[in-house]
């Protein structure tokens, strides 16, 4: 069972979300000594105390991490480190939800018992 498990929609496509990938793994494999490469979507990393992958599709990506015993009680500050990464570089790309329609022009208020108000 992995210790951090995050799942993100994005609207890049797969090759500008690798793109941001590699870049996600550059800048934390510096932070954190992080190693690792790509096996087809998948791009697997680990240290001594820590493994995971980043699984890349059209649409979403699916980071999982396992924390070694040590690495644990850092669980938090990591997994807000890699929040922080895929918010850069994923967030401005997720797909915007899509609006409500214009709701019609409100009636007239009511006050209790359902009567109009002033009479």
């Amino acid at each position: 069972m992995a210790d951090i498990d995050l799942k993100r929609p994005h609207d890049l496509g797969l090759k500008a979300a690798r793109v941001a990938a590699d870049k996600m793994a550059e800048d934390l494999g510096k932070k954190f000594g992080l190693s690792g490469g790509w096996t087809g979507n998948t791009h697997h990393f680990d240290r001594p105390g820590v493994t995971g992958s980043l699984h890349l599709t059209e649409k979403e990506l699916h980071l999982t991490v396992k924390l070694g015993f040590l690495l644990k009680a850092m669980r938090g500050p990591l997994e807000a480190a890699i929040v922080r990464e895929l918010d850069t570089l994923f967030e401005r790309h997720a797909p915007k939800p899509a609006r409500a329609p214009a709701k019609a022009a409100a009636s007239p208020k009511t006050g209790s018992g359902g009567r109009k108000k002033g009479g």
